[in-house]
């Protein structure tokens, strides 16, 4: 199952149980949110209208939009369904993301190069996806764009810096012709890396999307530290917990939330003093009925945890 297909068999079963901104850029639609209000990650694309209705029924007012199924095919019907779907359900996109086209492979020994827009075989198709997905979140007036940028190299005088560094820049700039800021999801990467990133692509608009778990899986940093480096470039949240990884060819285990070693309590907190006051997106890698149940669980754990920083 791909990482990013959510809410497929699970959103068929719960139907059936009835159930900061950077200088010159426009707040986003967004800011009618409560201030790490949450949201759930969803991959709308096998059946859009469902998946929106189980978000609804779930208790969330916005989502985070993962759009793989839709690249090549981002027509103006598309555009047409999701604004109906969206004032239908009274539901706030926050974000949307793609990470492909293939190949995809999660873990240490594949994933450098074939994950993001590092890898240069793929990267101009990479590159061309994301554009793609910005063109459409603009007709959504959704104002940020996400992905992975893939294993960026960790020493500026790696051959593969400089053009890792164009390559992110030429998103950017696309996102800015649109009025939307360009999230580099953490995960592969440590948080220095990150921030030397943003200051060598040098656009306004280049902020960070944090995965409070992938820090972990990835084995590159504690979600709290990572806070304190890019704090004031954080503007979105993915909520996942998850333990480091013990086999030095795969990632880490992600775990329900509360079962894994992030501490949300902390990271809510160094959030909140920096002035973070956007969404808080869950997201559970997993499928089926037992994902329905695992979300629910995980909505009224960080309910807990955000009512007691946010008091």
């Amino acid at each position: 199952m791909d990482r990013r297909m959510f809410l497929g068999m699970g959103a068929a079963a719960l139907a059936a149980d009835g159930l900061q901104s950077v200088s010159g850029f426009a707040a986003t639609p967004a800011t009618r949110l409560k201030p790490m209000e949450l949201g759930l990650l969803i991959a709308p694309f096998s059946d859009p209208e469902q998946h929106f209705r189980v978000l609804r029924d779930l208790g969330f007012s916005n989502c985070f939009l993962s759009l793989d199924g839709y690249i090549g095919k981002f027509t103006p019907d598309v555009v047409t369904q999701y604004r109906e779907l969206l004032a239908k359900y009274n539901v706030t996109v926050t974000t949307v993301e793609v990470v492909g086209p293939g190949p995809l492979e999660w873990n240490f020994n594949r994933g450098p190069s074939t994950i993001g827009v590092i890898p240069l075989k793929t990267r101009t198709a990479r590159i061309d996806a994301l554009r793609q997905v910005s063109d459409f979140a603009k007709e959504l007036s959704v104002e940020q764009v996400q992905t992975h940028c893939g294993f960026m190299p960790e020493d500026p005088a790696d051959p593969l810096y400089p053009g890792a560094v164009e390559a992110i820049r030429t998103v950017a700039e696309h996102c800015h012709g649109n009025g939307q800021y360009f999230l580099m999801e953490t995960g592969q990467e440590t948080p220095t890396t990150m921030s030397r990133m943003i200051r060598d692509v040098a656009m306004p608009n280049l902020a960070v999307g944090l995965d409070t778990a992938n820090l972990i899986l990835y084995g590159k940093a504690n979600p709290v530290d990572a806070v304190d480096i890019l704090g004031p470039h954080i503007r979105s949240i993915h909520a996942k917990d998850g333990k480091w990884p013990t086999d030095p060819s795969n990632l880490g285990e992600e775990v329900l939330i509360g079962k894994g070693l992030v501490n949300f309590r902390e990271v809510f907190t160094r959030l909140h003093r920096v002035g973070y006051t956007g969404s808080v997106t869950i997201e559970r890698e997993t499928s089926g009925p037992q994902q329905i149940e695992d979300v629910r669980q995980e909505k009224h754990y960080l309910e807990r945890v955000l009512h007691e920083v946010m008091a």
